[in-house]
């Protein structure tokens, strides 16, 4: 099955097309600026890359998955301005006549990441991005998670201790949930200095990976997978990685034992910069052979 594979950022739209990682595409990047503008970008390139059977969508969000709903998939209230309430099947639906599906672009990455990088084998995992947000993409018996929404992970309280780090949080929200305090503005707006200008021994990166060593108590205690993946910017630091699991056994203080809880537990990602259309790939194989077998 050939598929148009579209991962759409706040900041870039990425897209190739294909049918698995040896049959791709070159990599499209499109700027994402209004979604009218960024839709006709999208359709021009995918004009480019024709013929395919389906289209995948991996999108920021949050997003409406719920395909009962009235207004249809789309881009809820999302901070992304001019963005809030999109409609992002339609307009490709109308344009080539295909089926096109949707996910979040977490949920994509950790599909990708099951099917040919660092979740191959395992039908329940997790993946975290760190970055300029953070996101969480849950697999439980092969599947991501859906509910009443997606899961938005980022946004779990922790414990902050205010001596040992008295910003307040970046959150609009909840000030010093986890994306408050770990995220990559949270760590400039802390510092004064981007995360990219950071050495890799700064003491910051201890401290983020303390929050994000608790996130993966979090969901190790809910959701029990069998590994978590940390990609992102700042989550592919070498050093947040080896802080969040040394607080991850921390703060689990040995009441959780198993073998699979040791290096190769938290791992970094394999897809690299290809994640995101493999994982939108994913989205639509997945969706059509449910669709096939009338799940």
């Amino acid at each position: 099955m050939r598929v148009a594979c579209i991962e759409l950022g706040g900041t870039k739209v990425v897209l190739a097309a294909g049918s698995g990682p040896e049959d791709l595409t070159d990599l499209v990047r499109i700027p994402t600026t209004d979604p009218a503008s960024t839709m006709s970008a999208i359709i021009a390139a995918l004009e480019r890359v024709k013929p395919f059977d389906a289209i995948g969508i991996a999108s920021f969000g949050p997003l409406c998955l719920d395909t009962a709903d009235p207004d249809g998939l789309r881009i809820t209230d999302t901070p992304k301005p001019g963005w809030s309430q999109t409609k992002l099947l339609a307009p490709l639906a109308r344009q080539f006549g295909v089926p096109v599906y949707l996910d979040t672009d977490v949920n994509g990455a950790a599909l990708g990441e099951g099917r040919w990088g660092a979740a191959q084998g395992l039908r329940d995992f997790a993946y975290i991005t760190v970055g300029t947000g953070i996101g969480v993409g849950l697999v439980v018996n092969g599947m991501p998670v859906h509910g009443l929404m997606h899961p938005e992970a980022g946004h779990l309280l922790v414990r902050r201790d205010p001596v040992k780090d008295p910003y307040p949080g970046h959150c609009p929200f909840h000030s010093d949930c986890l994306e408050g305090l770990a995220c990559g503005p949270a760590i400039a707006d802390r510092l004064g200095r981007s995360a990219e200008e950071l050495s890799d021994d700064h003491p910051v990166w201890s401290l983020v990976g303390d929050y994000i060593g608790q996130l993966c108590v979090s969901l190790l205690l809910v959701t029990s997978p069998r590994r978590i993946i940390l990609g992102g910017g700042v989550g592919q630091r070498h050093g947040v990685r080896l802080a969040a699991a040394q607080a991850m056994h921390a703060y689990l203080a040995g009441y959780v034992q198993h073998p699979a809880l040791g290096a190769g537990f938290i791992v970094p990602p394999a897809l690299e910069n290809r994640a995101g259309v493999l994982g939108a790939m994913v989205i639509a194989q997945n969706s059509n052979m449910r669709e096939h077998h009338g799940a």
